[in-house]
C-alpha cells in the first residue's frame, strides 16, 4: 500500500511539510503500542533521516521504544554522532545492531532462484536474516527510514536493503554483496531492479509479509542556488511501489549524465562521513562509468584511518588488496577467509579500476604511504593536492584551472552517480 508519494526534480519539501505529512499518515494508521524505527547510521547524515526520526519520536513518544540504526557492517555510532544526527531522541531508545550475533534466519531463497537471477554467476541459496528485535511479537509498527540513491551493490539504496543488510546478518550481507559484484556494478547501479533486489524481494514476499514494516523514503539533492541539501521527494508505503516511485525520482535527480568522459577527477571525502575506504570507495564506484580509459582519479581523504569498518574485513583488505576481479575471484576460490567473508571479496572487486584508470588516495596523517600502496592504490600528498586544487575555488562539476587544465570535481560521492552514455547501457 502506498500511503504517500510526492516529488520532482524541482520540489523542495520543508521540514514543517514533512512533519505534517508524517502526522497525517500516522493518524491514518491508528494507535500503536510499540514502534521500532530503523534509520540509517551517521554515514547517511545527508539523508534527512535524523530529523525524520525526531519527528517520529515527537509523534509516538513513549510508544517509540527502540531506534536501531541500520549499521550493516559499519561501526556502531558514537554518542556524539547520535546526538548530532538524531537530536532530542532520548539516548536510552538506541540499540546497536550486531550483524554477527543478533540475527535470525527467517527463510532461505532457493539456490535455483539465485542462480537464475544471477545468470549463473553464483550457485548458492541466500539466507534472509533480520535482527531479532523485528520479530518480537508486541511490535506493531516498524518504520524503515532512509534515502533512495544510486548504489553499487543493489542498484538503488534502501527499501528491503535497509532490512536484510542494514539490520541483516553476516551470511546474508556477504552473499548479497558477492552476488552484486560478480553480476557487475555497471549493470546494476542506478536501476531499481537488479539480481540482488530480486532476491530480497523474494525474501520480503515469502518470509516476512507478516512484519508491520512501513518504509519512509526520501530523495535528496544539493540545491544549486543555495548549495544546501534539500528534500526533493518523500514516499511512504509498505510495498515495492513505494520504492519504485522513489527510485524513479532518484534516478532523475541523483544521476548525472555527462556529455563527455572525465580525464581527471577530484573527489573530496568529508571528514565527518568518510574514515574508511569501505565507505570512501564510493569515489570509485560512483564515477567509474564516467571515467575515460587511462583517466586519473584523485581521492582527497583527510580523515582516512582504516580500510574496513570491521576489523576482520579491514585485515582482509590489507591482505588481498584491490587488484581486480580475476585476482579476487581466484583468491576467493583458494582461501577460506575470503569464502567466509564474501562481502570483503565483493568490496575488493568494487574498489578496483580493473586497470582501466588510476586511483590515487591522498590521506591525512592517520594513513601512511605504505598502507595505501600496500592495498594497490597510488599514494598522493594531500597538502600538495589541496594547494593545486583549492576546494574553495572549485564547484561541483567541470572546472578549468588557471593553466587550462580541465578537471571534474565532486564534493560528496555518496550523493549521486556519474556516467557517460556509452558506458551506461
Amino acid at each position: 500500500m502506498l500511503y504517500y508519494a510526492r516529488g520532482s526534480r524541482t520540489d523542495v519539501l520543508s521540514p514543517d511539510e514533512i512533519r505534517s505529512i508524517l502526522r497525517e499518515v500516522f493518524d491514518g494508521m491508528g494507535p500503536k503500542r510499540r514502534v521500532v524505527a530503523l534509520p540509517p547510521d551517521f554515514t547517511r547524515l545527508n539523508s534527512f533521516a535524523g530529523p525524520i526520526t525526531e519527528m517520529i519520536y515527537d509523534y509516538f513518544g513513549d510508544a517509540l521504544t527502540d531506534v536501531m540504526p541500520a549499521l550493516g557492517t559499519h561501526s556502531p555510532m558514537t554518542p556524539e554522532q547520535i546526538r548530532t544526527m538524531f537530536g532530542h531522541v532520548p539516548a536510552d531508545r538506541f540499540r546497536v545492531h550486531d550483524w554477527r550475533h543478533d540475527v535470525v534466519t527467517v527463510g532461505e531463497v532457493p539456490a535455483e532462484y539465485v542462480r537464475k537471477v544471477s545468470e549463473g554467476r553464483v550457485d548458492y541459496s541466500w539466507p534472509a536474516q533480520v535482527n531479532k528485535l523485528l520479530l518480537e511479537p508486541d511490535v506493531d509498527l516498524i518504520l524503515s527510514v532512509g534515502q533512495v540513491v544510486p548504489h553499487e551493490v543493489i542498484g538503488m539504496a534502501n527499501y528491503t536493503k535497509n532490512i536484510f543488510v542494514g539490520v541483516g546478518g553476516s551470511a546474508g550481507i556477504n552473499r548479497s554483496h558477492y552476488l552484486g559484484a560478480t553480476y557487475g556494478m555497471e549493470r546494476i547501479m542506478g536501476r531499481a531492479k537488479s539480481p540482488v533486489r530480486d532476491v530480497m524481494e523474494y525474501a520480503r514476499t515469502h518470509f516476512i509479509p507478516q512484519l508491520p514494516i512501513v518504509y519512509v523514503l526520501t530523495v535528496r539533492a544539493k540545491d544549486e542556488a543555495s548549495g544546501e541539501m534539500v528534500t526533493r521527494g518523500l514516499f511512504i508505503g509498505d510495498d515495492f511501489e513505494c520504492f519504485e516511485r522513489a527510485a524513479a525520482l532518484s534516478l532523475e535527480t541523483n544521476f548525472i549524465m555527462l556529455d563527455h568522459e572525465i580525464r581527471k577527477c577530484i573527489v573530496f571525502l568529508d571528514p565527518e562521513e568518510f574514515k574508511s575506504t569501505w565507505l570512501g570507495n564510493k569515489s570509485i564506484y560512483r564515477t567509474r562509468m564516467a571515467l575515460a580509459d587511462g583517466a586519473e582519479l584523485f581521492v582527497l581523504a583527510p580523515a582516512l584511518r582504516e580500510f574496513g569498518e570491521d576489523p576482520t574485513i579491514d585485515a582482509l583488505i590489507r591482505k588481498y588488496g584491490y587488484k581486480g576481479t580475476p585476482h579476487t575471484l581466484e583468491a576467493t576460490r583458494e582461501n577460506r577467509d575470503l569464502q567466509e567473508n564474501l562481502g570483503a571479496s565483493a568490496h575488493l572487486i568494487h574498489g578496483s579500476s580493473e586497470g582501466r584508470f588510476t586511483i590515487t588516495y591522498c590521506p591525512g596523517p592517520e594513513m601512511s604511504r605504505e598502507e595505501i600502496e600496500g592495498v594497490g592504490f597510488r599514494y598522493g600528498e594531500l597538502d600538495a593536492m589541496l594547494a593545486r586544487y583549492p576546494l574553495d575555488r572549485l564547484r561541483d562539476g567541470w572546472n578549468v584551472m588557471p593553466d587550462g587544465e580541465e578537471i571534474y570535481y565532486i564534493s560528496n560521492p555518496a550523493l549521486g552517480l556519474w556516467a557517460c552514455p556509452e558506458r551506461f547501457k
